[in-house]
């Protein structure tokens, strides 16, 4: 059962909220917009003239294929589209866009540099080849950290959002996102999804979490403009999302419809800066969210289907004039509500450009085609997307030369200037936000340790840095999401034969249990009476189960460079640099556990 979370509960936990915007124009730098050259809609508008209706409508949609290169069949081509290469998914349905993801979700587009170049290069030949010869807007959504990612190594591993705004640096907020860019760059992706806009002020919100740059608006705000910087410095386009802000929600827009019942004056306080900065500082796309904002719109209609919210609010109240591109269509907040051939066309008539992922591309292309052709849809409301579009490709370099060289994406894509990098970023991210007894940092002394907890790769990670310590020995024990009553008996009993016990913590991987499990092993830990570390490798709420832990790290992450700084920090090596971007609430009461900005020291 979720624990209550009411308005007044969010605003006692959101330390820091207030008095916090006034400096966000500040911050921004107030850059032109990268989207804000005549010349380019020019030659976009002389574009569009030559094309076909068909082929307009195509420019509107990003799809995904199946497979690892451009001319190998595909089953999932075949049953989503009809057709079996992505080649021929292309020369079907002409799109504007493509988005890769990893085997996880199924089309698998996303093994190695060359390979991943090699498919870059094989679709914007593809089509090159068809219809307009327009050259595809390639996306991605690869956030850094541990949640929401497509590419691993050898791809450099950043922290996420949570994590570097615990580091409170811009600089390496803009570093991060640079070296992401670099490394989409050199891979012919050119549209990252990211950085997350969203201001997490709900500690049971469980789509955002540590995506999120924390629950105070003018961090969250310095960081994504930030972010948007280092993307543009790495060479890709940045989208920030999800407007107008996903952060204070119980529900998946994944799996349901999530409400945000902030008022007016909240969103402009909590919501909205970090749109607002992100605008000032030239982001190229604003992505969209299923979620209802009855203070925006009171018809009940998700943001991305509104009228008021995208084209009312962003468009005209905000200024902006970029790329507007929905959320996934296929995600249950926007396909719920609307059948296959009608979110579409309400994306594309409440003010969308792009419209992502629409779960039967047949009817959704013919449905858009029809609305057009019955004039439910004007021309010049289609036009005006595909000019921004097409503008777009034209200022990202893409009419003039879509392809990369793959000899290239070996030597950029985990570089070793990139990974040093990354590690001194990411070691200024550990927080620690309780140490009972001055029990950190370890003491030189032999000792055994057992490291269990969550995680296969992240308890054995854990584990071997340890290991690799002069006279440490360590014993890897995972025990899973949810524990079982014998496998907490289990781990109880080897914590006895130890001298320390580390155990890695993620409650958000629980399900409904939502970390109880977890929480009853670590409590037994403890009364094994062998001192106890625990290890919050992703929300750094866990400790609200567990409050009385000896010691407890937050590392927002369970990547190898965010495991290894935990590691060294256990034993002195890197002095604890982190500051709580969010506060942590007590579980069954709405006083703080631990403040926002708490971060103890060595």
């Amino acid at each position: 059962m979720q624990q209550p979370t009411g308005p007044s509960r969010r605003r006692a936990i959101a330390t820091g909220l207030l008095g916090a915007t006034a400096a966000l124009t500040a911050s921004a730098s107030l850059a032109a917009p990268a989207h804000a050259h005549g010349g380019a809609v020019a030659r976009a508008r002389a574009m569009a003239r030559r094309m076909s209706l068909e082929e307009k409508v195509g420019q509107l949609f990003v799809v995904e294929v199946y497979g690892q290169s451009a001319d190998t069949a595909a089953a999932g081509n075949r049953a989503l589209y009809g057709v079996d290469t992505p080649a021929e998914v292309i020369a079907k349905y002409r799109p504007g866009g493509v988005i890769y993801f990893d085997a996880r979700r199924g089309p698998d587009n996303v093994r190695d540099p060359r390979q991943i170049a090699r498919l870059s290069n094989g679709l914007q030949h593809a089509a090159r080849s068809a219809g307009a010869r327009v050259p595809l807007l390639i996306s991605i959504d690869q956030e850094g950290g541990s949640v929401v990612y497509r590419i691993t190594e050898p791809a450099t591993a950043l922290p996420g959002s949570m994590a570097l705004a615990a580091g409170r640096s811009e600089a390496g907020a803009r570093r991060s996102a640079e070296i992401i860019g670099r490394e989409l760059a050199a891979l012919g992706i050119t549209q990252n999804y990211a950085p997350v806009a969203d201001v997490n002020v709900n500690p049971e919100n469980p789509v955002i979490g540590v995506r999120s740059f924390g629950s105070d608006p003018a961090l969250v705000s310095s960081l994504v403009a930030a972010s948007v910087d280092g993307h543009h410095r790495g060479g890709v386009a940045s989208a920030a999302k999800h407007f107008p802000g996903h952060g204070d929600t119980d529900t998946d827009s994944h799996t349901g419809l999530p409400q945000i019942n902030h008022t007016r004056e909240e969103l402009e306080r909590v919501d909205l800066p970090p749109f607002r900065a992100a605008i000032a500082r030239g982001v190229d796309t604003i992505m969209t969210a299923h979620i209802v904002v009855p203070a925006l719109d009171p018809s009940g209609v998700p943001a991305t289907m509104s009228h008021p919210i995208i084209t009312g609010l962003l468009r005209e109240e905000l200024g902006f004039d970029g790329l507007i591109v929905t959320d996934a269509l296929d995600m249950q907040g926007a396909s719920g509500q609307f059948p296959d051939d009608v979110a579409p066309v309400r994306a594309l008539k409440a003010g969308c450009d792009q419209l992502v992922l629409a779960p039967k591309p047949d009817i959704a292309f013919n449905a858009v085609l029809e609305a057009v052709r019955g004039g439910e849809i004007t021309v010049s409301r289609l036009d005006a997307s595909v000019e921004r579009i097409l503008a777009h490709k034209i200022r990202r370099g893409l009419v003039r030369d879509p392809y990369v060289s793959e000899e290239r994406a070996v030597r950029v894509v985990g570089s070793r200037e990139h990974r040093d990098a990354a590690q001194a970023v990411t070691d200024r991210t550990v927080t620690l936000v309780r140490n009972e007894g001055g029990l950190l940092p370890l003491s030189p002394a032999t000792r055994s340790v057992l490291v269990t907890g969550w995680g296969v790769n992240t308890v054995r990670t854990l584990a071997a840095a340890v290991a690799e310590r002069p006279g440490q020995r360590a014993t890897a024990l995972e025990t899973g999401a949810v524990p079982s009553a014998a496998r907490i008996t289990e781990a109880a009993g080897a914590a006895a034969g130890h001298d320390l016990v580390v155990i890695s913590v993620n409650a958000a991987a629980a399900g409904s249990d939502k970390g109880a499990a977890q929480a009853r092993l670590v409590r037994a830990l403890m009364d094994s009476g062998t001192p106890v570390v625990a290890v919050a490798v992703r929300n750094p709420y866990d400790i609200r189960r567990f409050p009385d832990v000896p010691a407890y790290l937050a590392t927002y992450s369970y990547g190898t460079p965010s495991l290894q700084a935990a590691v060294r920090t256990l034993y002195g090596d890197l002095a604890p640099a982190g500051k709580l971007p969010v506060a942590i609430p007590a579980l069954d009461s709405s006083t703080t556990l631990h403040p926002f900005g708490h971060g103890l020291a060595y």
